[in-house]
């Protein structure tokens, strides 16, 4: 198995990233992921890449912050690969880091069977055809509209330029998640209002099992019913981790719903909403929190125009 997980590795890491002969190749790990960490460490070591690793203790939570020694490694890369339990993707450090120049991929609780199997098998010139015309759609897009099960959740993205998370990191300063296939955006603060039911996951609880529905006024979430919503709005905590921060769709045919928000995300027919931080991807809300919930075949408004119909789009 180790072997295939080194194989795999060196796929992404030719394939996704570009990685070259003597390279500065970082990976940044925590003690959860290590295992899987040494596999892209020693596959960077055969493409020829100068490799190094740094394990760093786990994260309490998604969007906190690395310690300033992993950030100062991170830009000095050429290529870097967090691989961590807790997300690093929406952090000053991934921000700093790519605008230094550095090609880097994020790959927030990946397990090994995620690393064999689904969404890292995708074609990702297809998913890039896809992601950038989404990405183009919502960048142009001024409103949204996300209907589910009699519930309707609006707000307006008017001004926002919407980001590609194409899995294809070829050019100095590009970053994203791996594996990957969303276009994302961050809504305008505080002009949220409606309701959304979370039926797909919650990063840091999982697969659900029963729906979340989630009441927000002025951006912020207010109510939190389902049997996960208490243990949600402890992790968002009581300040600006509850301002709803990202809209994100998913643009990957080979994801899975696999309970790990990084793969859950990027499932075709999927949007997801994020509450915490967005500064790093255009918007005003730095919270040391970014909490992902995956919303299974709704329907999509742009500017009142159906992008996505249960699922499909339309476009």
């Amino acid at each position: 198995m180790k072997e295939q997980l080194i194989e795999t590795s060196k796929n992404v890491l030719s394939k996704c990233l570009g990685l070259k002969q003597d390279e500065q190749f970082l990976v940044v790990a925590d003690d959860v992921k290590k295992e899987l960490a040494e596999s892209l460490y020693e596959a960077g070591k055969l493409l020829g890449a100068e490799s190094m690793l740094i394990v760093m203790q786990e994260r309490e939570r998604s969007g906190e912050e690395p310690p300033a020694a992993v950030t100062a490694a991170m830009l000095q890369a050429d290529v870097a690969v967090c691989i961590t339990e807790h997300s690093l993707t929406h952090t000053e450090a991934r921000k700093k880091a790519a605008a230094s120049g550095t090609r880097l991929a994020t790959m927030p609780g990946i397990t090994e069977d995620m690393f064999l199997e689904g969404a890292i098998s995708a074609d990702y010139a297809e998913v890039k055809v896809l992601t950038d015309r989404v990405t183009e759609i919502l960048t142009e897009g001024e409103s949204v509209r996300i209907e589910k099960d009699r519930y309707s959740l609006s707000f307006s993205i008017s001004g926002r330029d919407g980001i590609p998370s194409t899995g294809m990191y070829l050019h100095a300063g590009e970053s994203g998640n791996l594996p990957s296939g969303e276009a994302y955006i961050a809504p305008i603060e505080g002009t949220a209002n409606g309701q959304i039911l979370i039926d797909g996951s919650i990063a840091g609880i999982g697969k659900l099992q029963s729906p979340v529905l989630l009441s927000i006024e002025n951006g912020r979430i207010v109510e939190a019913k389902g049997e996960e919503g208490a243990k949600l709005l402890e992790i968002l905590g009581e300040g600006d981790g509850r301002l709803l921060g990202e809209f994100g769709i998913g643009t990957n045919n080979k994801a899975r719903i696999t309970g790990v928000v990084l793969e859950d995300e990027k499932v075709y027919g999927t949007i997801h909403v994020a509450f915490g931080s967005n500064n790093t991807f255009g918007g005003n809300v730095s919270a040391g929190v970014h909490i992902d919930g995956v919303v299974k075949q709704p329907d999509v408004y742009i500017n009142e125009e159906l992008l996505m119909e249960k699922g499909v789009f339309k476009i």
